[in-house]
């Protein structure tokens, strides 16, 4: 099979298959992981979509994060159907990693605790999994929801890269935040960073694609990613500056190619320029704090442009309201909502 091609009525985006690869003559098994936090209150929901898939998995495990709310209550009704299991609370990358430990199936697909699988998702990923036996990470496409109310996908915001998976991958999450992967392969890679709060997962893809493996997706919308309404720009800032902090530790992974280097420096440098802009515009709307102000300003390694704002804000912040870009890209809007 090449790339695109038809797989359970949506377009198939994946490399092309290498020479002489079969399919699987049987699906490979799958564990739907629910990592859950203080989520008494929508558990109920991802757990209900995680049962009720056309393809059932293997198994569905959440992993009680140390909650201190009734998880325990909210999860009474499924205590026959699912695996729960309890850890002190350690953020979701520690959450996942757990879920990854004691997973059995071949692939583990995450499903966070306010999110929904479509009913046909597992499906269709076992079957893009077993006619493409070479992809250690397999997709579909996401609804953003809010509200309730769809408000855009995942591919109408991003592109999947098919040619260039270890270029694109330096470049942006592009193969999103909900892949299953193939649970071998993923603790080969060492798992989810548990220092990283929020980038742990594109970390955890990036490290897998420069190791070798290669992502496939089916453009089916069968992820329900919901997002709180207008998210704090706080969230944003501390999630643009810890996708710096994730590059600058894959500059030390030993799989980047020398010819590879230079795109991660211009990456960092244009990341480095997207935290001190979101800063900026946080620091003038809160009441700026001038020593904050000064040390964006003398940020090394990013945009010249994005210096001269933070220190237009710091010398005239009224003036700097007034002209300081407020346009944001799709990456940004959706970066930090949750």
């Amino acid at each position: 099979m090449t790339a695109p091609e038809r797989t359970d009525g949506g377009e198939t985006l994946a490399p092309a298959e290498p020479a002489g690869l079969e399919p699987l003559a049987k699906p490979p098994t799958f564990s739907i992981v629910i990592p859950a936090y203080q989520a008494a209150a929508t558990i109920a929901t991802a757990v209900r979509s995680a049962l009720d898939q056309a393809l059932p998995a293997l198994e569905v495990i959440v992993v009680d994060d140390g909650s201190t709310d009734d998880l325990a209550g909210a999860l009474r009704p499924f205590d026959d159907l699912i695996e729960v299991v309890r850890k002190p609370n350690g953020g979701a990358a520690s959450a996942r990693n757990l879920g990854a430990e004691v997973a059995r199936g071949e692939f583990m697909a995450v499903l966070d605790a306010d999110d929904r699988f479509h009913p046909r998702r597992i499906e269709a990923l076992s079957r893009l999994a077993s006619l493409r036996p070479d992809l250690d990470l397999v997709t579909t496409d996401a609804r953003f929801v809010i509200d309730a109310e769809p408000v855009g996908s995942f591919l109408a915001e991003n592109s999947f890269e098919t040619s260039d998976q270890r270029q694109a991958i330096v470049e942006s999450c592009f193969v999103g935040g909900w892949p299953a992967a193939r649970v071998s392969r993923l603790r080969e890679a060492g798992g989810f960073d548990e220092a990283l709060r929020v980038s742990h997962d594109w970390d955890c893809w990036l490290r897998m694609i420069l190791a070798g493996s290669r992502a496939g997706l089916v453009d089916l919308p069968y992820y329900d990613y919901v997002l709180a309404p207008g998210g704090l720009t706080s969230s944003r800032v501390r999630s643009l500056w810890e996708r710096v902090r994730m590059l600058e530790k894959a500059e030390a992974n030993p799989a980047l190619r020398v010819e590879e280097r230079p795109l991660l420096r211009r990456e960092l440098r244009r990341r480095r320029g997207d935290a001190v802009r979101e800063e900026t515009r946080a620091q003038l709307a809160s009441g700026a704090s001038r020593r904050r102000l000064a040390r964006l300003a003398m940020t090394g390694g990013t945009e010249p442009r994005a210096r001269v704002g933070a220190a237009l804000a710091f010398a005239a912040p009224p003036l700097a309201r007034r002209l300081v870009e407020v346009r944001r890209t799709p990456e940004e809007r959706f970066a930090g909502e949750r």
